[in-house]
This record gives structure tokens, C-alpha cells and sequence, in this order.
């Protein structure tokens, strides 16, 4: 006795529009499509005006604990001279050069960060780890299509064959990543902290630990409102930030002219060669102070998809790149006839009248900076999560307009317990700014890393133009490295312990979905075996309505064989549902959701799509409402198409319809490793520590919305 088979191929392929979501036509251009059509200058602007509360709080704030983090013995007026020259270069080449004008180039269909050049590199030349996320249920997804590896050089090739280097670019993009995130710990820290610290330069009974106490506590109330989401506030975090790029350099042009004019001789290079030569060692271990002058700049690219590159690019160029040059100007002026004053270098060279306002600014600016990175750390997340590098957490969209405006409980209350903790048990901004300057070169580098390899094996620049950038950029920071790396033991050790625990939990993570795909693979189900299975005649076709979840593309998870052989029944209608999340930042919402017809009666397969920037906004009762409607449609558009027998498809429908009526549940596999004595100890540390993680974080089914009386867990071991 064979299974019944229905009367469609199993070549047929539906497309489900998502019929919440607007069409291509309809929705919402990126900022980044706007401008290719010719977008008038205006809305340009209106962006770059909004870039100063999101994207730049972090760079234009760090007047505010440069100089506080150097520890300067005895400073001369060409040691000064020397530093500023130092900070106008840094923040030339690698604010201006680098970041505003070449990495901003390297979007990934407008999402930027270290993660999506890996994403870039990944999709372009097919060299990722993971097997491929690309559904093969239909060919309208291939929309971006694997290229040849042949037509990109030894290099590409090389990674093609070498795994070693494919696991290395891995645990560069993770090192990246995790670097982010201890950025999102660090940078509220130390600009809360140095904020407050205004309080002691007027009032010098307030003590150190009135101050440390009061960071945290607007520390702990920045991340208490994080669940209300940025968009309730955000109208309030461009006027901040651009209160503060004006009166800074404002403040910096009059201390320039009161007590240095010519401080500006100091944009010569050879000011800086001077420096080290009369410093030597202690100029090269300075270096550890001036990096943080560029510290956010790596916003400018990771934020790219909330805005567009031109309206950053005008925003730095016309208003923080000078506003900063201006503001260290005043800075270092006041610094070389007040060299004592090194240790609260910005709000000594505050003028008296305008004190108590720039306090007031500066803190509320150094709230609007912990923002930006607390929600950029949100968005990474995000990304590592729905590209299965990371445990599942519970991501919630804040905003109903902005599809990455996200926010994470476990998240912000991971971050805000660090931050306090930094700030309680460090509570020295110059044990924080050395810590500070581990993340902040780190990921320059490895964007320098990442972006010389999209420069020579995607847009396949001149070898000569690729080597120059390299050497400069890779030379600088990799200077800037070796210098905060002698701070290891004075809070440099803080972002690696973070970091180390991150990429120990994504790496562990990986290994064990890396492990369990292979299991799934090799003992994957057929659709041939399936009927097999189906043929014995003590297995029931039980009424009512399935959605069967399963991770393998070719073929069914290995739960299935499981369930039939000792259940010995199988719903008359089973759709077979995969989550899949694609190396793309967005999925077309007409490519949402994919349906196939096999050939077996009764069975489907669906395929539920999401790029790392998409927000998974199907729900249960809508999912079935959107698929029964698409197997429908397939199946009169069918008719239409061929001499099929109108009794028969009257029949498939009306057992989708009564299948419906008769109830929905949701099965999926709850599997674990199973180790014995044969395994050895380093399989048993990664897997048992996988089988932890994955017991405590969140499942994959309640982002769709399914009622948890309609879920059934089937338990299957799997042998390691």
C-alpha cells in the first residue's frame, strides 16, 4: 500500500505576499534608494541633522575624557603641541579618510558594522562557516546570487579551499562583534563619569564616591527606559548633541585666541615627529590616551541603515569633524598655560559665565552618547541572533515605523549590572579610558582587516590603491593597539574578560548548531522515505492541521522518523516550516513567506524568510491565515494553467478549510547531545555547555506568536 499522492507536481512553487506588509510599490524607499533617485538636497540635510543624536554621540563626546585619561608627567608647551597635532591627524585619516569616505562605501545592501562586512564577503564568494541559509525551495529567492570564486583572484580562492582562514575570518567578525558589545559597557561608563565629574571642579568637598554614585544611578534609570524605546525621546537627542557641537568649538575658539592663537601651527606633522623623539618610550605609551579622541567613529558605519551615507558623510564633514578639531584646539590652549590642570582637562577650560550651562549640556550629552551605543549593541545582537551566532534572546521592535529600532531585556540588564559594576568598582575615568582604548583601536583594526578584503576581492581595486590603505591604516592602528595594550593591567583587561566570556558563549554556540546540522543532515528524512513510512498500515492519518518545524533545507529533520515510528500517525494536512534567516539585511516581503506542493497528499513544505535586519512581525493566527490563503491561490491558479480535474482541486481545498476548522498544532524537535566515554574531553565541555545555553534561552517559536497549548515538544537524543 503506497501513500496517496495529490495531483499536483512537486516542481509547483507559490509566494506568499505578506498582506500586512506594503508592497515594493508601496513601502517606504531606504534612505539609501532615495538619493540614487535624485532625493532633493533638503531631505539630505533633515537626515544629517538627525545623525548628530544617533550616530555621533560617542565621537563628539570624547573631549570630554581625552586629555582626564593621560597620564602626563610634567608636560611641556611642544609635548601639547605634539598631542594636538596627534589628535588632528587621528582623527584626519581615520574619521575623515577612512570612515567618511571609503568604509561608508561598504554597506551591505545598506547595513554596515563589522558583521556585515563579514555578511558582504560571505554572500559575494560563498565562504562562510554555516551551510548556506538560501532556501532552495524556490528560484525567485536566489536574488543575490553566490559569485564565482574564479573571478576573484588567488585570494578568494585561497579561503575557498582553506578552512583554517574561512574560521579565522569567523573569529575576526566574532572578535568585532563582541568588541561592540564591550564598547555598549564602556562608553556610558566613562562619559557618564567624566560628565559628573564637573560637579568636583566647583564643589571640591563632592567626593569621589558621591560621584561614582550618582553616575550610576542616571546610569540605572538611562537603562530602566530602554523598554519605552529610543523613538519616545529621540525628538529631544539632536538638539542635545547639536547644543553641544556648537558651543564646544565656540568655548575652543575662545580659549584659543585668550591663551594660545597660533595653536594651530600644530596641524604640521613634524610637531608630531618632535614628540616622539623627545619622548621616546612615554610618547609612544601616551598613545593610549589620544585614540580615544576617535573613539565612535566605527558608528558611522555600523549605523549606515538608519540613515544614508551622504547625509553622515555632511553631517561629519561640515559639522563634527571641525567642531572637534576647534573644540581640542581650545582644549590644548588652555592646557599648555595650564598644564597643571591635565587631570579635568575640559571643564577647567570652561569659562566661568557659561559653566553651569555646558555642565548641564555635557551631561545630557553624555546620556544622548550611551544611548547611541546601547542601541547599537541591541542591534548587533539582533544580527548575531538571527544568524544563529548567538543564544536566543527576546527581542522586542520598539517602534511600529523603524524596523531596527529593537530592544532586548536580558540585553539591557546584562549591560546596565556592567556598566554599574565598572563604574562602582573602577570609578578612575583613567582605569575606564584604558579599557576604553582596547575596544576602540580593536575594532578599527578589524575593520581595516574586513574592508582591505572587500577591497580586493568584491570591488577589485588596484593592488597599489589596496596595499597603500592597508599599510597606513593597518600601521596606525596597529601602533594605536600596542600602546593600549601595555594598559592591560590598569583596566585594559576589562573589554578582554568581557569580550573572552561573549565569544566563548557565540563560539560554543556555533560549534553545537554546527554540530546538530550536520546530525540533522546526515540522518535527514527523504521525501521518498517519508513515503515509505506513510505506506505501513499502522500509521494513522490523524485529523487536523500541522505546522512541522524542521531546519534542514533538502529534506526533513530526523524528529519526523522518530515521531512516526512511535506515535504511528501523521495530520492529514503537514506543512513542514522552516525559520530561515538569509545573509541579507532585508527579505522582499513578497518572497516572505515560500509554500511548495510535494507530491505526497496532504504535505507541504514552507519556508518562513527574514533578513538579519528584518522584524519577524508574522503571528500564529496570521501565519495560518496567510497560508492556507497561498495554498489556495497556488491551487485554482493551477487549475487554470492545466486540464486538472475540478472535483479534485475543489477536494484539496475544502481539506485545507475543514484541516483549519479542525484545529492547529505546532510541532518541533527538543533534541540534546548524547555523550558517552567514547567522546573526548573537548567535545564534552562544548557540547554540555551548548545543551546549557540552548536549555536556558528562548525558543524560536514565540517571536510567530503561537499559543503554547497548541505546541507539542518532541524529545529525540542525538548521538554526538
Amino acid at each position: 500500500m503506497s501513500a496517496p499522492r495529490g495531483p499536483h507536481s512537486s516542481n509547483d512553487v507559490v509566494v506568499l505576499v505578506n498582506h500586512n506588509a506594503p508592497s515594493p510599490a508601496q513601502s517606504q524607499p531606504q534612505p539609501q534608494e532615495k538619493e540614487e533617485r535624485g532625493e532633493g538636497k533638503k531631505e539630505t540635510l533633515v537626515l544629517a541633522y538627525k545623525t548628530l543624536g544617533v550616530v555621533f554621540g560617542g565621537l563628539v563626546t570624547s573631549p570630554l575624557y581625552v586629555y582626564p585619561s593621560m597620564n602626563l608627567k610634567s608636560p611641556t608647551e611642544d609635548d601639547f603641541l605634539g598631542i594636538y597635532s596627534i589628535i588632528f591627524w587621528t582623527l584626519t585619516l581615520i574619521g575623515l579618510v577612512k570612515y567618511a569616505n571609503i568604509a561608508i562605501k561598504a554597506d551591505d545592501n545598506g547595513e554596515g558594522g563589522t558583521f556585515a562586512l563579514y555578511s558582504l564577503l560571505c554572500r559575494h564568494l560563498n565562504i562562510g562557516i554555516l551551510p548556506s541559509r538560501q532556501v532552495n525551495i524556490s528560484s525567485s529567492i536566489d536574488s543575490i546570487p553566490y559569485r564565482d570564486v574564479e573571478t576573484h583572484g588567488w585570494l578568494a580562492k585561497f579561503f575557498k579551499r582553506s578552512l583554517i582562514a574561512r574560521r579565522l575570518l569567523l573569529f575576526i567578525a566574532m572578535l568585532g562583534t563582541c568588541m561592540l558589545i564591550g564598547d555598549g559597557v564602556l562608553t556610558p561608563a566613562i562619559s557618564v563619569l567624566s560628565a559628573m565629574n564637573g560637579l568636583q571642579s566647583q564643589f571640591p568637598s563632592v567626593t569621589k564616591q558621591l560621584v561614582e554614585a550618582l553616575s550610576a544611578v542616571v546610569l540605572i534609570l538611562l537603562f530602566l527606559m530602554q523598554k519605552f524605546g529610543t523613538s519616545r525621546v529621540s525628538f529631544l537627542f539632536s538638539p542635545i548633541m547639536g547644543a553641544w557641537t556648537l558651543t564646544t568649538p565656540l568655548v575652543g575658539i575662545y580659549s584659543t585666541i585668550r591663551h594660545y592663537p597660533s595653536i594651530f601651527k600644530a596641524l604640521s606633522p613634524h610637531y608630531i615627529v618632535r614628540f616622539f623623539l623627545r619622548n621616546g618610550k612615554s610618547g609612544w605609551l601616551y598613545l593610549a590616551g589620544t585614540v580615544l579622541c576617535i573613539t565612535g567613529s566605527e558608528a558611522m558605519f555600523a549605523d549606515i541603515g538608519h540613515f544614508s551615507g551622504r547625509s553622515i558623510q555632511i553631517a561629519f564633514i561640515f559639522t563634527i569633524y571641525p567642531s572637534l578639531i576647534l573644540t581640542y584646539a581650545g582644549q590644548t590652549a588652555y592646557l599648555i598655560k595650564n598644564p597643571n590642570d591635565i587631570s579635568d582637562g575640559f571643564y577647567k577650560f570652561i569659562p566661568t559665565p557659561v559653566y553651569w550651562p555646558m555642565f548641564i549640556v555635557a551631561t545630557l550629552a553624555a546620556i544622548v552618547a550611551s544611548q547611541s551605543l546601547i542601541s547599537a549593541t541591541f542591534s548587533v545582537i539582533k544580527q548575531s541572533v538571527v544568524l544563529d551566532y548567538f543564544p536566543r534572546v527576546k527581542i522586542v521592535h520598539t517602534s511600529n515605523n523603524k524596523e531596527g529600532e529593537v530592544y532586548s531585556p536580558e540585553v539591557n540588564y546584562f549591560l546596565m549590572v556592567l556598566c554599574v559594576a565598572v563604574i562602582l568598582i573602577f570609578g578612575s575615568g583613567q582605569d575606564i579610558g584604558n579599557a576604553f582604548g582596547v575596544v576602540v583601536s580593536l575594532v578599527m583594526l578589524i575593520t581595516t582587516i574586513l574592508l582591505t578584503l572587500v577591497m580586493i576581492m568584491i570591488w577589485r581595486t588596484p593592488p597599489v590603491l589596496s596595499a597603500l590603505y592597508f599599510f597606513v591604516f593597518f600601521v596606525l592602528e596597529g601602533v594605536y593597539v600596542s600602546a593600549v595594550f601595555t594598559k592591560f593591567s590598569e583596566g585594559g583587561w576589562i573589554p578582554f574578560a568581557i569580550s573572552f566570556i561573549l565569544a566563548f558563549v557565540m563560539f560554543c554556540w556555533f560549534y553545537g548548531r554546527q554540530r546538530k546540522m550536520d546530525y540533522e543532515l546526515t540522518h535527514k528524512i527523504t521525501f521518498d522515505r517519508l513515503e515509505e513510512l506513510l505506506a505501513d498500515r499502522s500509521v494513522q492519518r490523524a485529523p487536523g492541521l500541522c505546522f512541522f518545524y524542521t531546519n534542514i533545507q533538502d529534506g526533513i529533520t530526523p524528529v519526523l522518523g522518530h515521531y512516526i515510528k512511535n506515535m504511528k500517525s501523521l495530520h492529514k494536512v503537514t506543512i513542514f516550516t522552516s525559520l530561515r534567516y538569509l545573509l541579507v539585511p532585508k527579505v522582499a516581503p513578497n518572497e516572505r513567506i515560500v509554500i511548495k506542493k510535494t507530491e505526497l497528499e496532504g504535505v507541504y513544505r514552507c519556508a518562513i524568510q527574514y533578513g538579519y535586519a528584518d522584524a519577524g512581525n508574522i503571528e500564529g493566527d496570521d501565519l495560518v491565515g496567510q497560508v492556507i490563503d497561498s495554498l489556495t491561490l497556488h491551487i485554482q491558479n493551477y487549475s487554470l494553467n492545466l486540464s486538472s480535474d475540478s472535483e479534485e482541486i475543489e477536494k484539496e481545498i475544502l481539506s485545507l478549510e475543514e484541516a483549519r476548522r479542525y484545529g492547529v498544532v505546532y510541532l518541533r524537535g527538543k533534541t540534546r547531545f548524547h555523550t558517552d566515554k567514547s567522546h573526548g574531553w573537548f567535545d564534552k565541555i562544548m557540547l554540555g555547555f551548548y545543551e546549557f545555553l540552548h536549555s536556558n534561552c528562548r525558543s524560536a517559536l514565540p517571536p510567530l506568536g503561537i499559543p503554547l497549548q497548541q505546541r507539542i515538544d518532541i524529545g529525540m537524543l542525538y548521538e554526538a
